[in-house]
């Protein structure tokens, strides 16, 4: 079965334990928040801005001990 890039990097993120994801969508990678949204394992939290999304993924993973990316 052939798998593309989006959907790859869905899959390695819920490997690597990754349940909670943060993030800005926007352009390029609309295939990447598309695959992440077929994912029921996966949860997107939408942010405002890319920094907010690098502070909530910092806060969730000190608050927690879980990666959020």
């Amino acid at each position: 079965m052939k798998m593309k890039g989006a959907q790859l990097l869905a899959e390695a993120l819920k490997k690597e334990g990754v349940d909670v994801l943060f993030g800005f969508p926007g352009g390029a990678v609309i295939p990447i928040f598309d695959a992440l949204y077929a994912e029921p394992d996966i949860h997107v939290v939408l942010t405002r801005h890319e920094q907010g999304a690098v502070h909530a993924a910092d806060g969730y993973a000190r608050a927690t001990g879980r990666p959020g990316s």
